[in-house]
């Protein structure tokens, strides 16, 4: 059955999805545009219903996506309802509501031997978060950790700037002083970035199992993680830059790891 209204009551559940308090209580987040949906219908990530432009149809990249496994609602939606639900400025013909999994994937990373994990501390730029997650499984990494403090995961922003990496590998969200001090008694090193550092990051064996800790934007790493931290490593640079953002020092640091492991 098409929805027409932007007014309609489910449109309504579903814009709330908007904002993070709805979509901490709804258990569900949104996808926007079609490359995101099309991740998340072939990762099978809970999707729940897909809302299309009912004057476009459903996307061809869309078809047979779905499966008796997965059922999901296909809903003709009017394009004022897809303006209502999405935060873009030209919203993309297509969305969809998917429920949030719960999986103990904590646990499987800390008897994955030598697995390199991204560990976040207080980056709270959505794009930062975003595009790490997707450098993350760009160099092959077992997941990523994003402790307290960081931006949503389930952001808009931060679901697009995954490119649907979102869906590839796990990402969890916890206490970095509980989180952490387990992963060191599995046989973890945890490495930071730090600019006092005097050991460069293309010195370290990162082919054994290495936990990467990025930190806040403008402060760095907390003084708690700090103290749990086993060592740090700097960037070498040439140029004048006096440092790289959160994003760009983490996909360095990734690619290392991955060219030294190949």
């Amino acid at each position: 059955m098409e929805i027409i209204s932007p007014n309609n009551a489910r449109v309504k559940e579903w814009s709330q999805l908007l904002e993070k308090k709805h979509r901490t209580r709804q258990h569900k987040y949104i996808v926007e545009g079609i490359h995101l949906v099309q991740e998340a219908l072939r990762s099978k990530a809970g999707v729940e219903s897909v809302a299309y432009d009912l004057d476009k149809g459903i996307p061809a990249e869309l078809n047979g996506l779905d499966s008796a496994d997965q059922p999901v609602e296909w809903i003709p939606v009017s394009a004022a309802v897809i303006a209502k639900c999405t935060d873009t400025k030209t919203p993309q013909p297509v969305f969809a509501i998917v429920r949030k999994q719960e999986r103990n994937a904590f646990a499987a990373l800390l008897e994955q031997p030598d697995a390199l994990v991204m560990v976040l501390d207080g980056v709270q730029d959505p794009g930062n978060v975003g595009t790490i997650i997707r450098s993350a499984d760009a160099a092959g990494a077992a997941g990523v950790i994003l402790g307290h403090g960081c931006a949503d995961l389930y952001n808009p922003k931060t679901i697009r700037s995954t490119m649907g990496s979102l869906f590839h590998l796990p990402v969890i969200e916890g206490s970095l002083e509980e989180l952490l001090p387990q992963a060191k008694s599995k046989g973890a090193r945890l490495l930071s970035t730090s600019l006092d550092a005097s050991l460069s990051c293309y010195n370290v064996d990162l082919r054994v199992s290495t936990w990467l800790v990025i930190g806040n934007e403008g402060q760095g790493i907390s003084d708690a993680t700090a103290r749990i931290v086993d060592e740090s490593v700097f960037i070498p640079m040439q140029g004048q830059a006096e440092s790289l953002n959160a994003a760009m020092a983490s996909t360095v640091l990734l690619f290392e790891a991955m060219r030294q492991r190949s």
